[in-house]
């Protein structure tokens, strides 16, 4: 996501390069370059507009310190606009209620239902909350399925009446279930149509008013560009929902909707969608965001996911035996299935200062992982731990059962030798007091 607009910000800054200080001619000559960058990833004209003469007015009459170029003064001034233009802080649910209730909005397709299970999928593993799902679209025939398979997968209950076509009914009768069981949070998933309709438009509204829902989400397919600023709009008017959630931020976007939706519907963003699976959620941070956006990285996100990983235990455990020189495959298994819990590798990537552009154009396989698990599972207990015994007759067997050829075999060997010997220097570095799970020292 922004690789574009991230290419051309980096571009419209090199027109600063090489200049003394800033004067307003050629502020105004980067600034057009910026404003095209804005508009190119479909921000909305009078947001792009208002955020470049923004910077403008911050930029003309800085003093330039020695130290400090006037590109570099110029990046800092957009980075701290782009924050503030994306809401400044990240903004948290409020959950006061006793149930608490979420009531989610939305078109169809927007991704919804998913987001609703990854919803309660957050609240349960991360804050400790019982949720209950309530399936209130009770007119598309595969959404309640959809719901019910979401809450099985995540191991959350869903309420449903089959039959029932009122979904203020279900909904009230959800939350008269979710006191008597001792659920703290009620996740509401309302029906979407293609376009808005008055008939949705009333019936959602007649939900809200009937339920009294601590948050109200609008949930937007953040590929749809403008016209997922403008859904946004029209929803708001009807509805003011508390709280906006861009689905797909991983997919083919340009970014317009992030930079525009804060602005045109003065509401925060969220949460944003990264990815299907039900932990492939994030908060959304402006300031990270922004970060991204120019380049930076994401460091702090990646130290956070690092961390939900990080058992302390195990990795006391791991000291000793990388003290001992006994680290052995069972452990470089375990590291791999942390680095895999941690996201998509292309995107982890990205969050490392310097690392996202330098990676654009390298296509890193989620399952690149898959061929090293299958030569590690196919080794016996004693192999795995007492690599040293993997003689020729061994690795043609490990091959063989594998899938593998013996040259890949012989590389992942010499590889995890090459990962042991690193070990020491790897388990000391920290992030905010955490370790990191360990990166095997893989190249394909």
């Amino acid at each position: 996501m922004f690789d574009n607009l991230s290419e051309r910000l980096e571009r419209s800054f090199k027109l600063l390069k090489g200049e003394g200080k800033i004067t307003e001619i050629n502020v105004a000559e980067t600034l057009k370059d910026v404003r095209r960058a804005l508009l190119d990833a479909d921000v909305n004209y009078k947001v792009a507009k208002a955020f470049t003469d923004k910077v403008k007015e911050k930029a003309l009459g800085q003093n330039v310190l020695t130290s400090v170029k006037p590109s570099q003064l110029l990046v800092k001034i957009v980075h701290d606009e782009l924050a503030t233009l994306m809401g400044g802080t990240a903004s948290d649910l409020n959950l006061d209620g006793r149930p608490s209730i979420i009531l989610m909005s939305g078109l169809q397709g927007s991704g919804k239902t998913t987001f609703t299970g990854k919803l309660a999928n957050m609240l349960k593993t991360k804050r400790g909350k019982k949720p209950l799902l309530v399936a209130c679209d009770v007119y598309r025939p595969a959404a309640i399925e959809q719901l019910r398979v979401v809450g099985e997968q995540i191991g959350v209950p869903v309420y449903m009446e089959e039959g029932n076509k009122n979904p203020v009914e279900i909904a009230l009768n959800a939350i008269t279930e979710a006191r008597a069981k001792n659920y703290d949070v009620v996740i509401v998933d309302t029906a979407g149509r293609l376009a808005i309709d008055e008939q949705m438009m009333r019936e959602i509204s007649a939900i809200k008013e009937a339920i009294q829902p601590n948050e109200t989400l609008f949930v937007v397919d953040a590929m749809t560009g403008q016209d997922a600023v403008n859904t946004a709009k029209e929803f708001n008017e009807r509805l003011d929902f508390d709280g906006v959630v861009l689905t797909k931020l991983d997919g083919d976007t340009r970014g317009g909707a992030a930079l525009s939706i804060r602005t045109v519907v003065d509401k925060p963003i969220k949460f944003v969608g990264t990815g299907e699976k039900m932990d492939a959620l994030d908060i959304f941070h402006p300031e990270r965001m922004a970060d991204r956006i120019l380049g930076m990285g994401d460091i702090v996100s990646l130290v956070e996911r690092a961390q939900e990983q990080y058992d302390e235990d195990e990795a006391k455990r791991l000291q000793k035996k990388i003290a001992k020189n006994q680290f052995d495959f069972n452990d470089f298994l375990t590291q791999i299935q942390q680095i895999k819990k941690m996201g998509n590798l292309k995107e982890l990537a990205s969050m490392i200062p310097g690392i996202g552009k330098m990676m654009k154009d390298v296509d890193i396989d989620d399952n690149a992982f898959k061929s090293i698990e299958a030569i590690i599972y196919s080794m016996t207990p004693a192999e795995r731990s007492n690599p040293a015994i993997l003689n020729g007759s061994r690795r043609n067997r490990i091959a063989k059962g594998s899938g593998t050829s013996i040259q890949e075999v012989n590389k992942l060997l010499k590889q995890f030798d090459e990962t042991r010997k690193m070990m020491k220097m790897l388990t000391t570095a920290k992030a905010g007091g955490k370790r990191f799970p360990m990166m095997p020292n893989f190249r394909r």
